[in-house]
């Protein structure tokens, strides 16, 4: 038996990234998957591979949240899940900010996550479970990445909120804080359909053996895995958490 079967849930940015293994992973342990995002034919692709439904979502918009929730109920008839992992990162000091990029950044990341678990939780059976994603920078501090620092503190926020609002249904509710993952969002040649993923990964492990103490960039299957755990029973009297997963980079500073 698989750790989710029988469990509807949703994943948002899943078209690509730690959502599109997010979605794998979860399809493969018995979940019934909605793969939601707005590059459309690579999630539509996806979901018809792992056998998931497909809704296209800017988690942004209230509307487009009321209509895949409504597709969800539509397609399985409930939902049990929600892995609110859509994301977007700009590169800028806070001075050099222009603030239609700061509220493009908080309207994906902040406000995505706040419609998500509004949209989700009031349709959501008790005892679901809701996996927000941070970063470690919404635990610390990281320069020229101040507007995605400042929404993933946010985002650290309101999942302790949330956990404790939803408490008495049974919904846990926890969030993901990554360092340095090996997807397009921190390696943009990813993005280059004809890149070795295998080369590229090499080089962010380059870039990061200094910086992180097990020497290495992180992988979105590893991240995925956390995901599971605090979706599945395996994490069931555990809420209002948030799990670093950087391979030690916030441990601190080695000095030898």
């Amino acid at each position: 038996m698989g750790k989710l079967d029988g469990r509807v849930v949703i994943v948002t940015g899943a078209a690509r990234g730690q959502g599109e293994q997010e979605a794998r992973l979860f399809a493969a342990e018995g979940a019934r998957v909605v793969v939601a995002d707005v590059l459309d034919d690579r999630g539509e692709a996806l979901a018809k591979e792992i056998g998931a439904r497909y809704v296209h979502l800017d988690v942004g918009s209230e509307d487009d949240w009321q209509a895949a929730v409504t597709a969800t109920k539509d397609a399985y008839g409930h939902v049990d899940g929600l892995v609110n992992n859509a994301g977007i990162l700009r590169f800028n000091s806070l001075l050099d900010t222009p603030l239609d990029e700061f509220m493009q950044v908080v309207q994906v990341n902040q406000v995505g996550c706040f419609l998500g678990i509004r949209a989700v939780a009031p349709e959501m059976a008790d005892g679901g479970t809701i996996v927000n994603t941070a970063s470690c920078t919404g635990l610390t501090g990281m320069a020229a990445v101040g507007a995605y620092a400042a929404t993933k503190h946010a985002v650290v926020g309101l999942t302790r909120v949330a956990a404790l609002e939803l408490a008495g249904r049974g919904i846990r509710v926890n969030a993901v804080c990554p360092g340095a993952i090996d997807t397009a969002m921190s390696n943009p040649a990813r993005l280059d359909p004809d890149a070795d993923p295998a080369e590229t990964a090499k080089g962010l492990d380059r870039l990061y053996r200094k910086l992180v103490p097990l020497g290495r960039v992180g992988r979105p299957e590893e991240v995925a895995g956390l995901a599971l755990f605090l979706t599945s029973e395996d994490s069931s009297y555990i809420t209002g958490q948030p799990f670093v997963i950087d391979g030690g980079w916030l441990a601190g500073v080695s000095v030898i």
